[in-house]
């Protein structure tokens, strides 16, 4: 079952990250959670997102302007380590309530609560109308970079920020894509680094069986989506999309949270 919903997931966002203003992190990462704890999910999430990312890259990074590159992604690399090693701080720390309901004992825990949070607030920053067109001044793309790096290293959640920063930077449209590209690669290279040194190290026992060929599988349907999107996906109504993916990941963020998932 969860090879059908996070290979599902993985080829249908992946495709939609092209244009649209959601990632594929953003939503591959709670499918991960539905069925693994979340600091898994969470490490899970940033291997497929850097093997998709090197993948596009390959396909638009020439494009890529290397002085914005240079002032939002190398302090975004710097904070997704700082929020990456916060995660794992997170994770060792004991559950801080647990309640009966259905017949069944659910703890919440505090790297739940958190990221569960986080996913419930960046899906209202889609489905709200008035964020729609969120967008900074160039003048503070390093502290987009810190921004959206922390958060990536925390929750794996990072790309809408990262657009929010980067619309602004008077970017062409395939300079737009290639540098959000760069990026989003540096950053992931970054945070997989300490998931490699601290979670992997400390917690190896924790990685559940199989966890390897399912991470496989979703790059390879990423591969997919990312090389097919836009031939499938040119007719669909962005914004409905936008809206069905925002109220799961609502219910998703707000089972994380509550210990449901």
């Amino acid at each position: 079952m969860e090879y059908f919903v996070v290979g599902l997931v993985a080829l249908g966002v992946s495709g939609l990250t092209l244009f649209s203003g959601f990632g594929l992190g953003t939503v591959l990462m709670p499918a991960f959670a539905l069925f693994f704890p979340v600091p898994v999910a969470v490490a899970a999430t940033a291997v497929v997102h850097l093997a998709n990312n090197l993948f596009k890259a390959a396909l638009v990074g020439r494009k890529a302007d290397w002085q914005v590159v240079a002032r939002f992604a190398l302090p975004g690399a710097a904070a997704a380590m700082i929020g990456a090693m916060l995660l794992n701080v997170f994770a060792s720390l004991p559950p801080v309530f647990s309640y009966q309901f259905g017949g069944k004992t659910h703890t919440i825990d505090l790297v739940g609560l958190v990221i569960g949070v986080l996913i419930v607030g960046f899906a209202f920053l889609d489905l709200l109308p008035r964020f729609e067109r969120l967008a900074f001044d160039r003048q503070y793309l390093p502290v987009g970079g810190l921004l959206s790096g922390f958060f990536g290293g925390l929750s794996g959640i990072q790309g809408a920020l990262r657009s929010a920063f980067l619309i602004k930077a008077g970017l062409k449209k395939e300079a737009f894509i290639g540098t959000s590209t760069i990026s989003s690669v540096i950053v992931d290279l970054a945070r997989l680094v300490v998931y490699g040194l601290s979670f992997y190290t400390a917690s190896f026992a924790r990685i559940p069986p199989g966890m390897g060929s399912l991470i496989l599988t979703a790059t390879l349907a990423a591969f997919l989506g990312s090389f097919f999107g836009t031939r499938l996906l040119k007719k669909v109504t962005l914004r409905t999309v936008q809206i069905i993916v925002g109220v799961m990941l609502i219910a998703v963020g707000a089972g994380l949270a509550t210990g449901l998932f």
